[in-house]
């Protein structure tokens, strides 16, 4: 009897074990197919859905005129879907044969096992139409945009380009990759547990949002007359190579920014020499590429030489311890402490007037104002004229200037500073602090971006940069223009004077480090109208052979440039 008991009691545990483990199942069975029915479904049609990606066209980036400077190339991307292929032989051998491929590497695709292998990329659009032609089953063929520079060499280096998923690399693309690169869209097909999408069924489409127009301060037509310039004087003097900025003094829009050789936009990873590195391992093509892409108005420092003698000039004149009628006497050189610094003409200038001295580009006068300023004043006014710091310029890579501490400042390093040598700045630094001197007085931010618009051209948004504080009066920014008018008028900047109008501007010649390899970069500044800056104009030619003085090869450079767009800007002859 009692074994009896004990196993009914033992058999009704377990029944009610498995009655409690079915209610629990059931349970959770109908709060599945209830509550979470929607979830549950939503997967489900996932399992049965394959998403193709529909690239969205990339923004145009235009100049200020509307000229487009980057726009998009329709291609196809090629794809292969194993499970719906009927006749891989057929496949292979028509995919081979357009795509130029070797038939065992598309053998290779179509036989992977998987929901979609692409082919190929980057497709010419009359290849993909003839592919689609022949309905191969399993065989894609997806619209695509490949990015299309119709200038190729034009602004490479401020442009920039972009990679093999049109995604912004250097330059602009880069800078503004979150208003060009658009949103992607979808099309989602349905298909069987085999993966064969099934006929009949239409297909989801999410259609992709294309991505904002940019427009810059960038010129097309002064683009091309600067540029076209700096390939001519880079060959006439065997240089390596020639920079050249223009810009607004009044807000610090970049009209061009040119860096000569410059390279085809349309074939960024082919260099730019005669043989086009065919000789050069991986590693040293990649260095080549590197410094080919690189933008050496703002990613290079270099030794201004006697235009910084602008900076100085304002220093001296706003501190007020040197006046236009001050004299002096230059020997042909100056002695500070231990050392004898040589003036360029080497007999000397002998007696002559503050004026006078910076038209004639003379060492020893600025050598002897920089002394009277001193050497913590020249510190204060040069981080005052925003030279310690970024211009802040909307392109990648801006370098810093490379300056003394200031407690390292000697006289002798001093000297050297009034005339440009002893630390480094970038040309844009340079172009820019001479924009915020000469118009009266106000630190302007040097820039490309000007707003970005949709595709009907409904402006999105308007880029704002900061005006600077005040970093020079208006009564000294009004002298300095005065002086420098006289510089090419009556002094070394003479060449690039142009009849009817009126130019400022400053030469310099200075020579790479190190000294002993007589290497030299020749200079020159200049701006229009002088008494009401309207364009600023830098051009520095690298290593020039021969005659290498400023005022000799690069003043003519910014003469001719300026002689063709001074009309074009609408500022005419007086």
């Amino acid at each position: 009897m009692k074994s009896r008991t004990y196993n009914r009691k033992k058999i009704l545990i377990i029944f009610l074990g498995f009655l409690g483990l079915v209610t629990v199942l059931t349970a959770r069975l109908v709060y599945l197919m209830v509550f979470e029915a929607d979830y549950y479904q939503k997967k489900a049609e996932t399992l049965h859905e394959r998403e193709r990606e529909i690239k969205a066209a990339r923004g145009v980036i235009a100049d200020a005129n509307g000229t487009a400077l980057a726009v998009n190339k329709t291609v196809c991307t090629v794809s292969v879907i194993h499970s719906q292929i009927r006749d891989s032989g057929q496949v292979i051998e028509v995919l081979s044969r357009e795509l130029g491929m070797d038939a065992a590497d598309v053998r290779k695709s179509v036989e992977k096992v998987s929901s979609m292998e692409k082919i190929k990329t980057n497709v010419d659009k009359k290849v993909g139409d003839r592919i689609r032609g022949y309905e191969l089953e399993g065989v894609k063929v997806d619209e695509d945009y490949k990015r299309y520079y119709p200038y190729e060499e034009l602004a490479s280096k401020v442009l920039g380009f972009t990679g093999g998923d049109n995604q912004g690399i250097v330059g602009l693309e880069v800078m503004y990759e979150e208003y060009l690169k658009g949103i992607n869209g979808t099309i989602l097909t349905v298909t069987d547990a085999r993966g064969v999408e099934l006929e009949g069924e239409e297909e989801n489409r999410r259609e992709p949002i294309p991505g904002s127009t940019l427009y810059t301060s960038l010129d097309y037509n002064i683009q091309s007359f600067a540029q076209q310039a700096a390939e001519n004087v880079m060959e006439e003097k065997q240089a390596d190579k020639v920079a050249v900025i223009l810009m607004n003094p009044q807000d610090g829009g970049i009209l061009a920014m040119v860096n000569v050789p410059e390279f085809n936009l349309n074939e960024p990873f082919v260099l730019n020499t005669a043989d086009s590195g065919a000789n050069l391992g991986e590693e040293q093509k990649q260095d080549a590429l590197n410094q080919m892409w690189r933008n050496g108005c703002i990613n290079d420092t270099y030794e201004p030489g006697s235009t910084f003698k602008i900076i100085t000039t304002a220093a001296c004149l706003e501190e007020g311890v040197v006046k236009l009628s001050d004299t002096f006497s230059c020997p042909g050189y100056a002695v500070v402490e231990d050392r004898k610094i040589r003036c360029h003409k080497v007999g000397g200038h002998g007696a002559e007037t503050f004026v006078q001295g910076i038209q004639n580009s003379c060492n020893p006068v600025f050598i002897n104002i920089g002394l009277r300023l001193g050497a913590e004043k020249f510190y204060d006014y040069f981080s005052q004229f925003g030279l310690l710091g970024m211009t802040g310029i909307d392109l990648p890579g801006e370098a810093g200037t490379i300056m003394h501490k200031k407690e390292d400042i000697g006289l002798v390093e001093l000297a050297t500073m009034t005339f440009g040598q002893s630390f480094q700045i970038t040309p844009v630094q340079m172009a820019t602090t001479v924009c915020s001197l000469i118009n009266g007085g106000r630190r302007v931010t040097p820039h490309l971006g000007v707003r970005v618009a949709d595709a009907d051209g409904n402006v999105l948004e308007e880029f704002a940069y900061p005006k600077g504080e005040k970093i020079l009066s208006e009564e000294t920014s009004a002298t300095l223009d005065m002086l420098l008018e006289s510089v090419v008028s009556e002094g070394s900047g003479k060449n690039a004077a142009i009849p009817g109008y009126r130019i400022g501007g400053k030469t310099a010649t200075s020579q790479t480090l190190p000294r002993s390899a007589n290497k030299y970069i020749s200079s020159f500044i200049g701006f229009a109208p002088a008494d009401n800056p309207k364009v600023l104009g830098m051009v520095v030619i690298y290593n020039p052979q021969g005659v290498y003085y400023g005022g000799t090869i690069a003043a003519p450079v910014l003469r001719d440039i300026f002689d063709n767009v001074l009309p074009y800007l609408g500022i005419t002859a007086t």
